[in-house]
C-alpha cells in the first residue's frame, strides 16, 4: 500500500474511534436521563405533620398532611408546608446535580453539586455575604435632537393657565 493510502486508513480509524465514543456519551445521556426521571425526595416537616414529594425538575408529587396538621392555624400549616416544599425540591436538585456529576462532572471540568448547594445556600439565606461590587458609573444621557418633539427638558409637557 502506499503512504497516502495508509494515512486515509488511519484517519477513518480514528474517524470510527471517535464516532464509537460518541455513541457511548449519548448512551451515557440516556442513562442519565433515566436516573434524572427517577428522583425522587420525600421530606417530612420536624413535626411529622407535612410530608412533601418531590420529582424531576422540583416537580411536587405528593402532599401528605397529617390529623395534626388541622390543628394548625392557617399560617402556621402553610409556613409548614413551604418549608418543607422548599426542602423537597432542593433535595431533588441535589439528587439531579450528583447524577450529572456522575455522568459527565469529571470530562466538563466542573462541580454542579457545589454549585447547586452554593445557589441554594444564597436561596435560603445561608451563604456568606458576596462582596458589595463596585459602584457602576452613570449611563450617558442621549442629547435629543433639537427638532426631537420627544424633548421635554425645556419645560413642563403641560401648559399651566
Amino acid at each position: 500500500m502506499s503512504a497516502e493510502m495508509d494515512q486515509l486508513i488511519a484517519q477513518f480509524e480514528t474517524f470510527q474511534a471517535k464516532v464509537r465514543q460518541a455513541e457511548a456519551r449519548f448512551a451515557e445521556v440516556g442513562d442519565m436521563q433515566e436516573r434524572i426521571a427517577q428522583v425522587e425526595t420525600s421530606v417530612t416537616s420536624p413535626d411529622g405533620t407535612v410530608t412533601v414529594v418531590a420529582g424531576a425538575g422540583g416537580t411536587v408529587t405528593d402532599l401528605r398532611l397529617t390529623a395534626g396538621a388541622m390543628h394548625l392555624e392557617a399560617g402556621q400549616l402553610a409556613q409548614r408546608i413551604m418549608a418543607t416544599l422548599r426542602q423537597a425540591v432542593a433535595g431533588a436538585a441535589r439528587q439531579q446535580a450528583g447524577i450529572v456529576d456522575e455522568a459527565f462532572g469529571d470530562q466538563l471540568g466542573f462541580d454542579v453539586s457545589g454549585q447547586v448547594r452554593q445557589a441554594q445556600a444564597e436561596a435560603f439565606g445561608t451563604a456568606a455575604p458576596e462582596p458589595a461590587s463596585e459602584p457602576q458609573a452613570p449611563r450617558p444621557r442621549r442629547r435629543p435632537d433639537p427638532g426631537d418633539d420627544d424633548d421635554f427638558d425645556q419645560g413642563p409637557i403641560l401648559r399651566r393657565s
